[in-house]
């Protein structure tokens, strides 16, 4: 009986011997790339990212099992310490199993048809980042691997910033950023508005402003109320009021349209509170954007968007599962919330405000009408901005100057080609411009 247990124990650890280590590494071709993928493919610099840290962890891995095989040589080990050193080496080799998993579900995306799409979001999120370089330079750390989007089952669009630590992961941090995008809506670029809105939060994270915008909105919302309970709430909000403002500053009046698309659902949805949410009340939550298009200057366009908003949710108000104290502060709230994220300078941004940082003007707005009135024509005009492009097809989408389907071939076959051009010239595809 002894014997047979020693065999099964060393058959164990010959099992586990031969599994550690197999995922240590990942090329082009294992995730399926393949000659014609090339363009669409996640940067060198991306695959060394994941490499180096699926490296460190092959290197724990390895540190367990020479633990594991070194106590075998020296004496036999009774059953407890072979199952607990066995433990120890699955551990390690679990944390491979997980980022291994995670970045082959990235990386093998593009070698499937939605390659091509998920290319022309690589290409607004670079953009994005673009656009605070040239507005504030200095402000962002240069080189700085792009974000990556990726596509998942889910119902809304997320975001994993660059260095977070990520419970799929066991807390391992997260090497470059991941912008997750639902299948059905990465081909439909006018709902494209809620990706600013996750870039958004990666670029407040890379300016480091985090908890400064929380600290200040905390302040201001204390003193504009005197409410323990308001100051919490709307400081818990913080991430996600800055990420829409952003997304506005980015995209102009279209994004809040996109948002509005979004969050458009019926009453027993829009007009709950959920106390532990990291997200406002989607009733306030389009409140909020319309006040940043007013202080933006789009004033007709904050009445149609307050107009109808309140259209569709009057009726239903007095039966919100929503704190009135909530509600009723709400209207005089709003302006300090938006001022304070928005409109006040910040150490973070060098004692400048976002509005300084992602300026939008009128001229902005002007070019993404033109562009609308161009996909009606099937192209898109020379030089504009790929954020402005996902503004311009919501702008021709909400006004029917042409098919949903033709803005999205247009669309998508336009920013396909920026970022295939991007990948091929050197070190746009691998960083952000600088």
């Amino acid at each position: 009986m002894a014997d047979a247990l020693q065999q099964f124990l060393r058959a164990k650890v010959q099992s586990i011997t031969f599994r550690a280590g197999r995922l240590s590494r990942l090329t082009p071709q294992d995730v399926g790339i393949r000659p014609r993928d090339v363009p669409y493919a996640p940067s060198a610099a991306h695959f060394a990212a994941a490499n180096a840290r699926l490296g460190e962890i092959d290197r724990d891995v390895r540190r367990a099992l020479s633990r594991l095989n070194g106590r075998l040589r020296d004496a036999p080990l009774s059953s407890d310490e072979v199952l607990e050193r066995n433990a120890l080496l699955e551990r390690e080799i679990d944390r491979a199993r997980r980022a291994y998993g995670l970045f082959f579900d990235v990386f093998s995306q593009r070698g499937t048809r939605f390659a091509p799409a998920l290319a022309a979001c690589d290409a607004i999120a670079v953009d994005c980042f673009q656009a605070v370089r040239l507005a504030a330079p200095g402000l962002l750390h240069s080189p700085m691997l792009k974000p990556l989007t990726y596509l998942e089952h889910g119902f809304s669009p997320a975001t994993f910033r660059r260095g977070v630590l990520l419970s799929r992961l066991l807390g391992e941090r997260n090497p470059f950023p991941l912008i997750r995008v639902p299948y059905e809506r990465v081909e439909a670029p006018w709902g494209m508005g809620v990706i600013l809105h996750e870039i958004g939060h990666n670029l407040q994270a890379d300016l480091g402003i985090w908890q400064e915008t929380q600290v200040a909105l905390q302040r201001r919302v204390l003193h504009a109320t005197g409410n323990p309970w308001l100051t919490r709430l709307w400081g818990r909000w913080h991430k996600e009021i800055f990420a829409d403002l952003i997304a506005c500053l980015l995209g102009g009046p279209a994004s809040v349209h996109s948002m509005k698309d979004f969050l458009a659902y019926p009453s027993s949805r829009v007009l709950t509170f959920h106390p532990l949410s990291a997200h406002p009340t989607p009733f306030l939550r389009v409140f909020i954007q319309a006040e940043m298009l007013r202080r933006m200057g789009f004033i007709r366009r904050a009445c149609d968007v307050r107009d109808n908003w309140d259209r569709l949710y009057r009726a239903r108000l007095p039966y919100a599962r929503i704190p009135r104290l909530l509600l009723s502060t709400a209207a005089r709230l709003i302006p300090h919330v938006v001022d304070e994220i928005a409109f006040q300078p910040r150490r973070g941004l060098a004692q400048r405000a976002l509005v300084d940082v992602v300026p939008f003007w009128h001229s902005d707005q002007e070019r993404i009408d033109r562009g609308a009135e161009s996909l009606a024509r099937g192209h898109i005009p020379p030089g504009l901005p790929p954020r402005y492009v996902v503004s311009a097809s919501r702008e021709a989408l909400e006004r029917r100057l042409a098919s949903p389907e033709r803005i999205s071939r247009t669309v998508l076959n336009h920013l396909v080609k920026l970022g295939t051009r991007n990948a091929r010239m050197p070190g746009v595809g691998v960083t952000l411009a600088a």
